[in-house]
């Protein structure tokens, strides 16, 4: 995945920052003019947009295949975290100058070949790949960023089982997963 300018990653950002504004004020997402961005911006691409308030998770909500121009993405994204993520009530104007927010784009995910769950867990890249795990109707990712709080393989292949719905310690010959690797912009 080819790293993007600085230019750009500072639209992106801006972008994220006025859909949430435009939603405090409008209630609405932002529509995006493709003709106002670079064309790289306007390329198909998938993005998280996750927002923290002093230090802590306020909103995540993003898009595992691309389905729309990444600006597009971002904006949708935004206002979603902002108001949508069904784990926090909807942001207000007292929080905007106090949010911080992190744009993560996606490259394609590409399913990763196991025999077993030994064999999984040493093909996983911490602090690279971001992992989906799929088990029929259950599916679950987590972002490179939760490296961070969670730096083993076992320990985060075992956590996104639970946030998939799955026991900590469920194995199946029908599991699968996939990963892929973000660029990450503050």
């Amino acid at each position: 995945m080819k790293s993007m300018n600085r230019k750009n990653r500072k639209l992106l950002l801006k972008t994220a920052r006025d859909a949430i504004k435009h939603g405090l004020n409008k209630g609405c997402p932002l529509a995006v003019n493709l003709e106002d961005y670079p064309k790289e911006l306007s390329k198909t691409g998938a993005s998280f947009v996750t927002l923290e308030k002093n230090g802590h998770l306020r909103g995540c909500i993003g898009m595992l295949e691309a389905t729309r121009p990444l600006i597009e993405d971002i904006a949708e994204n935004a206002y979603s975290a902002a108001f949508r993520d069904p784990r926090f009530p909807p942001i207000d104007e007292n929080e905007l100058e106090q949010l911080d927010i992190h744009l993560s784009i996606l490259s394609p995910s590409e399913p990763i070949l196991f025999v077993s769950e030994e064999d999984l867990i040493s093909q996983i890249r911490p602090g690279i790949d971001g992992l989906i795990i799929q088990e029929g109707a259950r599916r679950g990712t987590f972002l490179p960023s939760v490296w961070e709080s969670l730096s083993k393989p076992e320990q985060f292949l075992n956590h996104l089982k639970q946030k998939a719905g799955l026991p900590a310690d469920y194995w199946s010959d029908t599991l699968r997963v996939y990963r892929y690797t973000t660029e990450y912009i503050e």
